[in-house]
C-alpha cells in the first residue's frame, strides 16, 4: 500500500483533480514520467484508497439546476432516541432526495448541513417545505441562499 506520497504522486493527483479524464499517456506527457509508472502509481493510490473515485464536474446551468442553498438542520435528539435513530440515519434519509447534493454532520449550533440544488425558488420551496422538513427527526431548518457560487 501507500506508505508515503511523494512529489510524483502529488503531481499525478493534481493533474487528475483537474483532468480526471486524462489517459495515462496524457498524464505521462505532463509529468515526464513513463506511462507504465503512471499506471502503477494510480493503481497503488486507488488500492490505498488515496484515490477513492473518479467523478465529473457538472455545469448545472445546462441542467436547469442553478438555484443553490445551504440548509442548516437541527434534529430533535429526544425524538431520535425514542425512535432509535441517529443523526447518521437522518443524514442517510436526506441523501436519498434527488435535490440533495451533499449532507454533512457538523458541530456547533446546528447538526447537519445539506446542499440543495434545484431549478428555482418555487422548486426550493417545494423541496424544503414539502419534503425535507417532513423528515422524521428534523426539528428546524435555516436556509442560506447562494448568491455567487465559488469554484475551485
Amino acid at each position: 500500500m501507500v506508505n508515503t506520497i511523494d512529489e510524483k504522486d502529488l503531481k499525478i493527483i493534481d493533474i487528475l483533480q483537474e483532468h480526471g479524464d486524462y489517459t495515462t499517456r496524457q498524464i505521462a506527457k505532463k509529468t515526464l514520467l513513463p506511462a507504465t509508472t503512471i499506471h502503477h502509481r494510480i493503481k497503488r493510490l486507488k488500492a490505498a484508497k488515496v484515490i477513492r473515485r473518479f467523478t465529473i464536474d457538472l455545469d448545472y446551468s445546462h441542467m436547469d439546476r442553478n438555484f443553490v442553498a445551504y440548509v442548516l438542520i437541527s434534529v430533535d435528539l429526544q425524538l431520535l432516541k425514542q425512535k432509535k435513530k441517529t443523526q447518521h440515519d437522518v443524514a442517510q434519509e436526506i441523501k436519498k432526495f434527488s435535490f440533495i447534493e451533499r449532507v454533512d454532520i457538523v458541530s456547533g449550533g446546528t447538526d447537519l448541513v445539506a446542499i440543495v440544488r434545484v431549478k428555482d425558488v418555487a422548486a426550493f420551496d417545494k423541496a424544503l417545505m414539502g419534503e425535507l422538513q417532513l423528515v422524521e427527526g428534523i426539528a428546524k431548518t435555516q436556509s442560506l441562499i447562494v448568491i455567487h457560487e465559488g469554484k475551485k
